[in-house]
């Protein structure tokens, strides 16, 4: 489907915040402003498909080279 091109401490970051910031959305419903906190959907997913759509526009890859 995607080609992967987000390496290992790459995802495990953008797992960790994307898991934190919908654990604060949980946990601050009544905010003025907490729907922003659901904007960690997108690393969270992106950690977990191992690919992001923005590395892909820009040429970036943090996979490490297959020898």
């Amino acid at each position: 489907m995607f080609k992967k091109n987000v390496g290992g401490i790459d995802r495990a970051l953008r797992i960790l915040v994307g898991a934190a910031l919908i654990a604060g959305f949980a946990l601050n419903q009544e905010g003025a402003y907490s729907w922003l906190y659901l904007i960690g959907i997108i690393p969270l997913v992106t950690g977990i498909l191992g690919t992001c759509p923005a590395y892909s526009i820009f040429g970036f890859n943090t996979c490490p080279l297959k020898k």
